[in-house]
C-alpha cells in the first residue's frame, strides 16, 4: 500500500514531458467557515497528526490571510542527519486565506521544498517526507473540502533544476546567502537575537524558533512590517490565485556563530517562479529592504 501511494504520488508531479517537475504550494483544502474557524481547526487537525504549532502569524497589513507555522519529528530528524543551511528547512508553513467567497488552505508543498534546500542530499532525507506528505493530507481531509491541488507554477520546476535552482544565470543559488552578523559563539548569536524578537520593533516581530537538535542551528521566522516590508511587496507579487500566503514569515538561520538569511533573489524567486521580470522590477529594492530589517534584528 505504501509503495502505491509513492506511485501516484510521483505520477501526480509528472509533467507533459514525463519528467518529473514540482510546484511550490499544494491548496490543500477549502472551507466556507470563518478564517478564525478555520484557523483553529486546521491547527488541531495538524496537532493530531503530529506536527508541532511553531508560531501563527496574522499580517497587519491583510485581514484575509493567517499563516500557521509547523515542524515535526522527520522534518528536525532531516535537519538534524544533514545539517547546515538545511536548517532552514526545518519548518513549512501553512496560509490560510479568504478569497473568492471561500477560505482556502494551502501549504508548501514538501516535496519541492525538500529538494530545493537539501538538493543532492535530498534523497538522504525522502522518507522523512513522504512521511510528512502524507500527514498532511490526513490534516486537510478533516479540515474542509478536500482539494489536494498543486499550484504555485503553471508547468512546475524538473527536480535536477530545483536543486540548483536559479531564477535566471547570474542570480543567487540556495547557499549564496547574505551573512548578517557573526558573533563570538553560537550560544552569542541566539542569546542576542532571542532578547531583540522579545524587545521586539516597529520593523519586525518574531512568528517563531526552533532549534535543530544536536546542532548547533536555530532558525527564526520573522515578519518583516514596516513602509518597505511585507505590506509594500507582497500585493506586487502575490497577483494569481490562489494565494502564496504561505510565503510568509522570512528567515534568519543561526549556523555555529553566524547568522544568514537565504538571499532575496532567491527565496522569493523560489517561492514565485513564474513571475516576470517586469514584476520583480516592481520590487527591485525588496530584497535589500528585508536584509535591512535582518539586519536589525541580528544588532
Amino acid at each position: 500500500m505504501k509503495n502505491l501511494l509513492i506511485s501516484i504520488i510521483l505520477l501526480t508531479m509528472m509533467g507533459s514531458s514525463g519528467t518529473k517537475k514540482l510546484k511550490p504550494y499544494i491548496l490543500g483544502a477549502e472551507s466556507h467557515e470563518s478564517i478564525v474557524a478555520v484557523e483553529t481547526n486546521v491547527i488541531k487537525n495538524l496537532k493530531a497528526q503530529g506536527f508541532t504549532v511553531t508560531g501563527r502569524y496574522a499580517p497587519p497589513w491583510d485581514a484575509n490571510r493567517r499563516i500557521v507555522c509547523v515542524t515535526s519529528p522527520q522534518l528536525l530528524n532531516a535537519a538534524a542527519k544533514v545539517g547546515g543551511l538545511t536548517g532552514f528547512a526545518a519548518v513549512l508553513r501553512v496560509g490560510i486565506t479568504r478569497e473568492n467567497g471561500v477560505v482556502n488552505i494551502s501549504y508548501t508543498n514538501p516535496f519541492y521544498w525538500g529538494n530545493a534546500y537539501y538538493r543532492d542530499d535530498y534523497p538522504k532525507v525522502e522518507n522523512y517526507y513522504i512521511h510528512v506528505y502524507n500527514m498532511f493530507i490526513r490534516a486537510m481531509k478533516v479540515s474542509g473540502t478536500y482539494k489536494g491541488r498543486f499550484f504555485g507554477s503553471k508547468e512546475g520546476i524538473e527536480i535536477d533544476d530545483l536543486r540548483e535552482y536559479q531564477y535566471m544565470f547570474g542570480m543567487p543559488e540556495f547557499d549564496d546567502v547574505v551573512e548578517l552578523k557573526e558573533y563570538d559563539s553560537f550560544a552569542q548569536a541566539v542569546s542576542k537575537i532571542d532578547a531583540k524578537l522579545q524587545k521586539g520593533g516597529k520593523n519586525f516581530k518574531k512568528v517563531y524558533s526552533v532549534k535543530i537538535p544536536g546542532k548547533n542551528l536555530k532558525v527564526y521566522g520573522i515578519a518583516v512590517l514596516g513602509d518597505n516590508g511585507e505590506k509594500l511587496f507582497m500585493p506586487k507579487i502575490d497577483i494569481s490565485s490562489p494565494k502564496h500566503t504561505a510565503f510568509l514569515p522570512y528567515e534568519i538561520l543561526v549556523k555555529d556563530n553566524k547568522a544568514v538569511m537565504l538571499h532575496g533573489r532567491f527565496r522569493i524567486a523560489l517561492s514565485f517562479p513564474d513571475l516576470t521580470m517586469g514584476t520583480f522590477t516592481k520590487i527591485m529594492s525588496a530584497p535589500g529592504d528585508i536584509e535591512d530589517v535582518m539586519e536589525e534584528v541580528c544588532q
